[in-house]
């Protein structure tokens, strides 16, 4: 009966950190979260998700709910992020995915070559195709109770394009690179298909009480300068300009977060892509960042997951030396990639509080 509840009367939201350091206003603490917060390091998720078809988990909007819930009862985050995965966009296109497990996402019948791109839906409703996503914020709004903004996401055209065509995740990412220099035009066909359907999808999130957006460019690293400007930045400008314009139509805007894994030589042109937010990974150093984004955006990151394998005092100094690099204002705290699933959740918390105590005293310091 629950999710008979529509998009509207949202209980009101009593923690706003995430969202104005998103937008670069003045914080009392540094906001935040992690990706893969709702992971397989909590017993609470591996017992949850336990016999349970991956997918079949997705489309269940109570089982995102409390997916995605989990993590806030057990750690004080400033935001939550939805539980979901990327790969619902190319099924949603008509492609075949399963989660195999030892494997991870398997395409059974990748795309091989040019004319393999008429399998796939040009015009995909995704109303109907991803309802259950928009469901799934929907119900999960309802029930954070305005405790955290809740975070939308989908992956970015050239990450999918590549899971597309690999069939599955990759060390060399050759057989979707190949595509790049010998079929230029179908690659290009191909990401702009993805761009209208990523575009729909962030739209419909936001509709159903998504109150950010974060852009996954998982396998931008794998490119080099010239093709990622080619085939990456393009389309992830396109989202940005094409998702605010259309809120802004409604009178309506969310912060959006673009993260591209890997793609430090491509920071500048990334603070100047029409997203509130540039996440980054933990091979950028924190003030280089700053200087070279010219203050144009808030930050997120960075820390280096494995640094929480660290003892309990190390992950402090670490999280400290980081906030020093970056500065309270502007500044979105986050790990440069998700959380591992062997990862002790009590260091987790370790984190969250470091992040805390230390912004306080330094916004004190001021």
């Amino acid at each position: 009966i629950e999710t008979k509840q529509g998009p509207k009367d949202f209980p009101q939201l009593k923690n706003d950190t995430f969202l104005r350091a998103a937008r670069g206003e003045e914080t009392e603490h540094v906001p935040v979260w992690c990706m893969r917060q709702a992971g397989r390091y909590l017993p609470e998720f591996r017992e949850f998700r336990a016999g349970k078809d991956f997918f079949d988990t997705c489309r269940s909007p109570e089982a995102c709910c409390e997916l995605t819930l989990q993590p806030l009862r057990r750690f004080p985050f400033d935001a939550a992020i939805i539980f979901s995965d990327i790969l619902v966009v190319p099924q949603a296109m008509g492609m075949d995915v399963q989660m195999v497990a030892g494997k991870g996402p398997t395409f059974p019948e990748p795309l091989k070559e040019p004319e393999d791109l008429q399998r796939l839906q040009v015009k995909v409703d995704v109303e109907k195709e991803l309802g259950y996503v928009f469901k799934a914020i929907t119900l999960t709004r309802h029930k954070i109770e305005g405790k955290v903004p809740l975070i939308g996401f989908t992956g970015a055209p050239w990450t999918l394009m590549s899971y597309m065509i690999e069939g599955g995740g990759s060390n060399t990412h050759s057989k979707a690179k190949r595509w790049l220099y010998r079929h230029p035009e179908a690659s290009h066909m191909l990401l702009k298909m993805l761009t209208d359907v990523v575009v729909e999808y962030l739209l419909g999130q936001v509709a159903a009480g998504a109150q950010a957006l974060q852009v996954f460019e998982s396998h931008a690293g794998i490119l080099g300068p010239v093709q990622f400007k080619d085939f990456s930045l393009p389309y992830l400008r396109d989202i940005a300009r094409r998702v605010k314009d259309k809120l802004k139509e409604k009178g309506q805007d969310v912060p959006m977060i673009v993260f591209a894994k890997d793609a430090h030589y491509g920071l500048e042109d990334l603070s100047q892509s029409y997203y509130e937010v540039v996440g980054l990974d933990w091979t950028i150093d924190p003030r280089s960042a700053r200087e070279r984004t010219g203050g144009r955006v808030s930050l997120q990151g960075n820390m280096d997951p494995c640094a929480l394998y660290s003892p309990k005092e190390c992950i402090s100094d670490i999280v400290r030396k980081m906030l020093e690099g970056f500065g309270t204002r502007g500044y979105i705290a986050n790990l440069g990639h998700g959380l591992y699933p062997d990862m002790d959740p009590e260091n987790v918390g370790t984190f969250v509080e470091a992040v805390h105590q230390h912004s306080i005293q330094m916004n004190k310091q001021v």
